[in-house]
């Protein structure tokens, strides 16, 4: 029974720890890394109190060196699956119904292990797993989650404080009642933050989750899983599990239980899952809630009063970091004539000074892409912009799958805005760029607009305030996250909440209370004082 009204710890964003050479987080995390490296783990089902080994297993290396296994993890079958369904709502009768300040201090306890106990580990395990350099590690897989966990907090308390109008003769109320079965969240491999917060988030609220990380990031997933039950989260309302994608999804969307997908993965998957919600509608006990952020083709165009060297830079990092694998890097890119030998040449200078190779050693900036399928992928656009009339590689275009999955830092000139790898996501180290006429600007902000199907993130750099404000108008639903001045990747918690529209997703931001509100289920009740007695109404005389 609620004894008073609760103040939950102010929010705010962990510091990203430098990891200079020398520095104690450094070692722990070097240390950590070597350890884990140089071990094998199995990662079982967690479903309910069990963790199950199912004997089906899959190996897990790290893409920058596949031939290394740290381990395995079991996959479940259908019966499995629907076994997880059971359990999850078994465990949402006392879960939806725990007093919201416990559920709190649970994910809040989470923050505080991974900013403590937990932080090299969760960092090791995402460079390991996802070839992550310990810069990206940190900012993702421990700062931004730890953010997720303490702002989700906060926000939940902001909406449960939004109350409606009462009077002398009545008490109106509203309750944020979790959603009425179970959330599906599907997480993908680029960001160990996401694999944390879709679940979490879901369960923050009073749901009951059934988690399917993307299977190039179980290893580190293992690892939130841990956090979560040391934390204190009760038995069945996270649950995570691995086996054929389709065949999971199937059998949890057949559920007349589904309530809710979270999702964020590729544009094709999530509409093959809105289709398959449209065909099952008529199953459901309540209208699921479909949340998803999907593809990317994300921009930087440059105004030719820009600063060249802020645009390299944006440049460098926006498409670089992570091998262009985030999915708010830059991938597309609009430079003035009068700029771009100077943006070229700043270009070439950053990339040739860009070491590439394991995580381990953090002189790297470049390590490798995540899996075979998307080197193979990368290389066909790589050699194809080689023979097409209309685009040139003009820096990098090498790569090498012998021991990793390494693709250099690549930049592509196209003398078409319409060439394919400036519509088509690639998600990797490769960025193309156009060249337009200094006098072209409001042309090419409609280019801009109009050339993809996607609006997550884009950037415009200028030092012209009119300028500024006629792209930030012009490119109004191009992007759900716009930068000025900035590189179009790097949302913060709390700062920029994050998501996209057009093909990008159903932009329901996560990192905000708009996102947590999507997770509850509103109910108003309207309290009278005085009853009447009579139903005769004045008018009546």
């Amino acid at each position: 029974m609620l004894k008073g009204f609760f103040n939950v710890p102010k929010a705010v964003n962990e510091p990203v720890k430098s990891y200079a050479p020398g520095s104690p987080e450094r070692e722990a995390v070097a240390a950590t890394y070597k350890q884990m490296w140089n071990s094998q783990i199995e990662v079982p089902l967690y479903i309910g109190n069990e963790e199950i080994k199912t004997g089906d297993t899959k190996k897990m290396s790290a893409p920058h060196d596949h031939q290394h296994v740290v381990g395995v993890y079991h996959q479940a079958d259908q019966k499995l699956i629907q076994k997880t369904i059971d359990t999850a709502l078994e465990a949402r009768k006392k879960w939806a119904a725990l007093s919201w300040e416990n559920r709190a201090a649970i994910f809040l306890k989470a923050a505080e292990l991974l900013a403590g106990p937990y932080r090299a580990k969760i960092n090791a395990a995402t460079m390991i797993a996802q070839s992550k350099t310990i810069h990206q590690a940190e900012i993702d897989s421990a700062c931004e989650l730890i953010d997720f966990l303490r702002y989700n907090v906060e926000f939940m308390t902001q909406i449960y404080a939004d109350q409606p109008k009462s009077d002398s003769s009545m008490w109106n109320r509203v309750e944020y009642r979790p959603l009425e079965g179970f959330v599906y969240a599907i997480t993908p491999f680029n960001f160990t933050a996401i694999s944390g917060n879709l679940p979490s988030s879901a369960a923050l609220m009073g749901n009951v989750v059934i988690w399917k990380p993307a299977a190039t990031q179980v290893y580190s997933a293992n690892v939130i899983m841990q956090v979560f039950k040391e934390a204190g989260l009760p038995d069945g309302v996270i649950n995570m599990v691995m086996g054929d994608s389709g065949m999971v999804t199937e059998t949890l969307l057949a559920s007349p239980d589904f309530a809710g997908v979270h999702f964020t993965g590729s544009t094709g998957v999530f509409n093959d899952i809105w289709a398959k919600i449209g065909t099952n509608i008529s199953k459901y006990k309540t209208y699921p809630r479909i949340v998803g952020e999907t593809g990317g083709k994300d921009f930087i165009i440059a105004h030719p009063s820009a600063n060249p060297f802020q645009v390299a830079t944006g440049i460098s990092r926006g498409a670089f970091e992570f091998q262009g694998q985030k999915c708010s890097a830059a991938s597309r890119v609009y430079v003035p004539q009068s700029l771009w030998p100077t943006v070229k040449s700043q270009l070439e200078a950053d990339l040739a000074s860009m070491k590439m190779g394991s995580p381990e050693d953090m002189s790297n900036f470049i390590t490798a892409v995540i899996s075979e399928s998307s080197f193979d992928k990368l290389a066909r656009y790589i050699d194809q912009a080689k023979q097409d009339a209309d685009a040139e590689v003009i820096i990098g275009g090498k790569y090498d799958k012998s021991k990793g999955y390494f693709i250099e830092p690549t930049v592509i000139l196209t003398t078409n805005p319409k060439y394919t790898t400036m519509e088509t996501e690639l998600f990797g180290p490769v960025v193309t760029v156009y060249v337009y006429e200094d006098a072209k600007w409001t042309e090419t902000l409609q280019l801009v607009d109009s050339t993809s199907e996607y609006a997550l993130t884009g950037a415009v750099f200028s030092q012209d305030r009119y300028a500024i404000e006629e792209a930030t108008v012009a490119l109004q639903n191009a992007a759900g996250n716009f930068y000025i001045n900035d590189k179009p990747t790097g949302a913060v918690v709390g700062m920029q909440p994050f998501g996209g529209a057009r093909g990008s997703g159903t932009n329901d931001k996560a990192g905000s209370a708009q996102n947590l509100l999507r997770w509850a289920s509103v109910r108003t009740i309207k309290e009278t004082f005085v009853t009447p007695t009579d139903y005769r109404y004045p008018f009546l005389g």
